[in-house]
């Protein structure tokens, strides 16, 4: 039967138009978007997968500046150490020059002065954003002797963890204003004969060549020693930190880009696959408007019935 009012044909060739129409709709979003699964709508597994992995990549960008935050701070502190150590060499070399008879030691002493002023200065400057390793004050309200940094971030069954690298400053610290005089320098120590003196404060002008005098020089000079080794030890602690902050830095740059890849391969368009079915749907888009073009002509043959 030949119908005026319903028209089979051009029906169904305008649902088939529609859905190349919506098919086409679809390819040109994720050719402009770049993405197969931009919201929720398109794939809600692979949709909610990526958002949370961006979001802790976020985190992981901030967990990146925080490393590099830390190296910079352990780097100031061994620049710092390590300069400090050259100049305590120095005071053992002037030590070692005062232990000869007949020798100066009040200039030797106003040499030593002026190298110890110089240990203050350099404890004082190894700071890096407010931080100081090496110059503290362990009596002041909120002073915490383990320094951490920020290394990493991961998600677990349970939430969320933030993971972190410990600094002990107590091995490190060279001067400590607290009064308990604990760094390296400032620490107190008592000679045989009774003189009391430590690193930043030994004073040789009254020294004399008397045999207890002398022998109270010697154990000067092997406790400046002593402080060399433990500033030597020091910084190669720091070095070791600033190894690891480096290397963990490194780790979180590249898991980063692995889940950049990972995400993408969830959700990113493939332009290939979408530029060719792109060129097909837009032939079927093409021979549906023919199609329905032709159905909808087949009503006018019914006027020559009426001729």
């Amino acid at each position: 039967m030949f119908s005026i009012r319903t028209n089979a044909s051009a029906m169904t060739a305008l649902q088939s138009l529609n859905q190349t129409n919506k098919a086409l709709a679809q390819t040109q979003n994720r050719i402009s978007t770049g993405y197969r699964v931009a919201t929720a709508a398109d794939n809600a597994a692979y949709w909610s997968i990526a958002t949370t992995m961006r979001s802790d990549n976020k985190a992981l960008s901030a967990v990146k500046d925080a490393l590099g935050l830390g190296a910079a701070t352990v780097d100031v502190a061994y620049t710092a150490m390590d300069k400090a150590i050259e100049v305590v060499g120095e005071i053992k070399a002037k030590l070692v020059a005062a232990r000869s008879p007949g020798v100066d030691r009040s200039a030797i002493q106003a040499e030593i002065d002026e190298l110890q002023n110089q240990l203050k200065s350099i404890a004082d400057s190894a700071s890096f954003s407010g931080e100081n390793w090496l110059s503290v004050d362990s009596s002041a309200s909120g002073y915490n002797a383990t320094k951490t940094v920020v290394a990493s971030f991961t998600r677990t069954d349970s939430g969320v963890k933030v993971q972190t690298l410990s600094i002990d400053v107590n091995s490190l610290k060279l001067y400590d204003a607290s009064g308990t005089a604990s760094g390296i320098l400032d620490k107190e120590y008592t000679t045989t004969g009774g003189r009391t003196f430590s690193v930043a404060t030994l004073d040789i002008s009254g020294i004399t060549d008397s045999a207890a005098d002398l022998q109270d020089l010697e154990e000067i000079i092997g406790k400046v020693d002593g402080a060399i080794s433990s500033m030597t030890t020091a910084a190669s602690n720091l070095g070791a930190a600033k190894t690891r902050i480096d290397m963990q830095k490194d780790f979180v740059s590249s898991l980063m880009d692995a889940i950049d890849r990972g995400v993408g391969q969830l959700v990113d368009a493939d332009m290939n696959a979408e530029s060719t079915r792109l060129q097909a749907l837009q032939v079927q888009q093409q021979l549906g408007v023919q199609a329905l073009s032709i159905a909808n002509a087949t009503s006018q043959t019914v006027l020559a019935l009426f001729r």
